[in-house]
């Protein structure tokens, strides 16, 4: 009988992606291996995960209140009920490891396992572990991060699963197909701006008013500026193109077709961009708790990129400190080695190695 592997994780596309990358190595280490996903009632995951070809499961969100209120009176109640659905769920898997990832439903999972005996593995892909997987963490047999992150102490680093279909991407090889997807002429260099699903005006801002210089230098641009957005796409007779779209479903050709990137550095990005060793201009969320700036660091201090604050980007910024950069063959060629250096194209299969290692056989 084949070994099932539980799951857990989701609230965020940050949870879910390495979380379905995670399980797409699990099957290819071990042929017939079972998966199922624990998720949230109501959460992202409810139509990720199906998409994917994975089971979903879903118990009650459990969100952990950081102050007292109403809610954390009502907590112990709540999370006894998602821990007794999320029992049920394990011992009708009879499952072999339960992994979790962070989000609503990975405490009462985390809690469930552990009550059954059944050894858990925490991966933490945010530069400060969140509630759950700091509980978690307390009684795994595996803790892996994206990076170096704090509150898990004895955590190893072992980066952040991302999809196949990125962590092998032969982007040469796709350049021509990239291209023609995105309609886009051949230029010297092209740039991606990607400010994330949602986009982010601050980037969208400073690129538009940077455009026509960008397009003297022979610099194409693939711009994503977000569904919530709209902008007025610049038009040049000739030349290198700049393609506006507010959503990239296919961002194995956008990385492809491009040589230098433009975007926040929220771990996931982050992640993908130095995988498939693009050099990038990391702009950090300006609000929070730095964590973006956190996730870039270590790509930054490598040479595989740099770090600029939202305060400073506009237009001028990027014809003063990046335009330089995207002219010069032999600086961007050198940041796209030290890019994918700093990379950690093989998180998903590492960690799906150490799963398999502490699942238990019956």
């Amino acid at each position: 009988m084949s070994r099932h592997i539980v799951l857990t994780g989701g609230g965020t596309a940050g949870h879910i992606e390495p979380m379905l990358a995670t399980a797409v190595a699990l099957q290819e280490a071990e042929p017939g291996l079972q998966i199922t996903c624990i998720g949230s009632v109501g959460g992202l995951e409810t139509s990720l995960v199906p998409q994917r070809g994975f089971t979903l499961r879903a118990v009650p969100a459990v969100p952990l209140p950081r102050k007292p209120s109403a809610d954390l009176v009502k907590l112990p109640a709540r999370l006894l009920r998602a821990r007794a659905q999320a029992k049920a769920i394990l011992k009708d898997t009879e499952a072999a490891a339960v992994v979790g990832f962070g989000g609503y439903a990975s405490l009462p999972a985390y809690l469930a396992a552990k009550s059954l005996g059944i050894p858990v593995v925490v991966h933490e892909a945010n530069a400060t572990a969140g509630i759950a997987n700091k509980i978690g963490a307390r009684w795994a047999a595996f803790v892996g991060t994206a990076a170096k992150t704090n509150g898990l102490d004895g955590a190893s680093i072992v980066g952040m699963p991302i999809r196949a279909a990125l962590a092998t991407l032969d982007r040469s090889a796709l350049r021509g197909e990239a291209l023609e997807h995105f309609g886009m002429r051949p230029s010297t260099r092209t740039l991606l701006v990607y400010g994330g699903s949602q986009g982010a005006r601050r980037l969208n801002t400073a690129i538009l008013a940077a455009a026509p210089q960008l397009h003297e230098a022979g610099i194409g641009v693939l711009h994503s500026y977000g569904k919530k957005n709209t902008v007025e796409e610049p038009h040049f007779d000739g030349g290198p193109s700049y393609v506006a779209l507010p959503y990239i479903d296919r961002m194995d050709l956008a990385y492809a077709a491009t040589d230098f990137v433009l975007c926040r550095s929220g771990m996931g990005t982050v992640a993908e961009v130095s995988a498939v060793g693009l050099p990038a201009m990391y702009v950090p969320l300006p609000h929070g708790n730095g964590e973006q700036r956190l996730n870039a660091e270590p790509v930054v201090a490598a040479g595989g990129g740099v770090l600029v604050d939202d305060a400073d980007l506009d237009g001028q910024y990027l014809i003063e400190h990046l335009l330089p950069i995207l002219t010069d063959e032999s600086v961007v060629n050198q940041m796209a080695g030290a890019a994918r250096g700093a990379g950690h194209a093989e998180a998903a299969q590492v960690l799906a190695a150490k799963v398999l290692e502490v699942a238990r056989r019956d």
